[in-house]
């Protein structure tokens, strides 16, 4: 490679970036740097990932237990709060599920008024 095509791909490189990086800071008139868009995408995706691993975590223990009918209960997951709702056998097995919920790592809250039994 000549010297003149690596110096135009450096600098087309060096161009790339800037443009890709252009909305992630900005300065205020006081010169502090302010975070934009980038850090609320961020927290945003934190917490799909946090609310989906916490689904999945609850649906994997509902299986992993014989005593629940893990197929019967629908689970959703907004911001920590798991919903659970469907039908299950008895007031006992959704006691349960309500306990084995609120034992899971990140859950801050379980809001189980759509889970009925068949008693």
């Amino acid at each position: 490679m000549t010297f003149k095509q690596l110096a135009f791909a450096a600098t087309t490189a060096t161009v790339m970036s800037l443009s890709m990086a252009g909305g992630v800071m900005a300065a205020e008139s006081t010169g502090k740097p302010v975070m934009l868009a980038a850090s609320e995408t961020m927290d945003k995706a934190e917490d799909a990932v946090s609310d989906t691993w916490i689904t999945s975590k609850v649906k994997s223990t509902f299986v992993a237990d014989k005593d629940l009918s893990a197929l019967d209960i629908k689970v959703e997951t907004n911001q920590g709060v798991v919903a659970l709702s469907g039908v299950v056998a008895t007031d006992a097995e959704r006691d349960l599920a309500i306990a084995k919920t609120k034992s899971i790592k990140g859950v801050k809250a379980v809001s189980a008024d759509g889970l009925k039994s068949a008693d």
